[in-house]
């Protein structure tokens, strides 16, 4: 297998869905066929069974498989980030292990809980599945699908174990980006990157060091057009980049990503797929409004 490229945690990471029929079986062509696309537009990682991924839906064995399929796709070209997140310490350090004999360059840990955590807890969760692999580590910081929200104490702590070296970070509410990640940045020394696509343009304008993107994980280049202009710091291009995404970030808000990209995988001709139950899809009314609001992104 060719070396794996360096910085996961840098740039853009497109996030593919998990193709799977409704048995949670993972279509391993159609897989393919995403991270092959994602591959030849050159994104600075893929980021695999994360939330939009659909890793809570999968059995442990399918995901193990998602994994397997994925390395033999991606065949090094791009870092491969594996979203762990499992209700059991134990199940995520076997993910862990996985992933890294696998072949997969980074980790995206995720403290799934029913029952809500305690810092201490979070904290020995992931120095646990931190200690079981060698591979680099990402700190989910989801609230809302965890309904926890690490502190930037806790953080701080995590950064002090030998793998974590990047956080991916929810948009702030409150506070800008501006002076959120210089702080951040300052008192963990973790990698900040963010998640929320509708802020994708503020986040690289401010600095950060990656954003992890679903829209990335079907429509990579239009996405990669907007970042590498943030990055450079032209925020007249990015601004103007943004504006044809903003129809599109008003259905993410309302009917959330997840099943918005089930419409524009269908949409693409890339499957038919369904979203896991208990989701459901959308509507005839709220499927047209997804497939109107892609076209300025589609046409530019």
């Amino acid at each position: 297998m060719p070396s794996q490229p360096s910085q996961p945690f840098r740039g853009l990471s497109a996030f593919p869905i998990t193709p799977a029929d409704a048995q949670g079986r993972v279509d391993d062509a159609l897989l393919g066929r995403l991270l092959e696309n994602l591959c030849d537009a050159e994104v600075a990682s893929i980021g695999l069974l994360g939330s939009t991924g659909i890793y809570a839906f999968l059995s442990l064995d399918e995901r193990r498989r998602a994994v397997e399929a994925a390395v033999e796709a991606v065949g090094g070209r791009v870092p491969l980030l594996v979203g762990i997140g499992a209700l059991r310490t134990d199940h995520a350090i076997e993910l862990a292990r996985h992933a890294e004999t696998a072949g997969a360059s980074a980790l995206l840990l995720a403290p799934m809980s029913y029952t809500p955590l305690t810092e201490d807890e979070v904290f020995e969760h992931y120095r646990s599945v931190a200690g079981s692999s060698g591979l680099p580590l990402c700190v989910y910081n989801n609230p809302g699908t965890t309904h926890f929200t690490f502190s930037s104490e806790l953080l701080a702590r995590l950064a002090q174990l030998p793998t974590i070296q990047a956080v991916k970070m929810p948009l702030p509410a409150g506070e800008t980006l501006e002076n959120a990640i210089p702080l951040l940045r300052e008192r963990t020394g973790l990698a900040i990157g963010y998640s929320g696509d509708w802020g994708m343009a503020d986040a690289m304008l401010a600095g950060a060091d990656a954003f992890y993107s679903v829209l990335a994980g079907l429509l990579p280049r239009p996405v990669i057009a907007l970042v590498e202009a943030a990055k450079r710091g032209d925020e007249e291009t990015t601004r103007q980049l943004d504006h044809a995404f903003l129809p599109l970030w008003d259905c993410f808000k309302t009917y959330g990503s997840l099943r918005v990209m089930y419409v524009l995988l269908s949409r693409l001709g890339l499957g038919r797929f369904e979203p896991p139950r208990p989701i459901l899809p959308l509507g005839t009314e709220a499927r047209a409004r997804v497939l109107a609001a892609l076209d300025p992104v589609l046409n530019r």
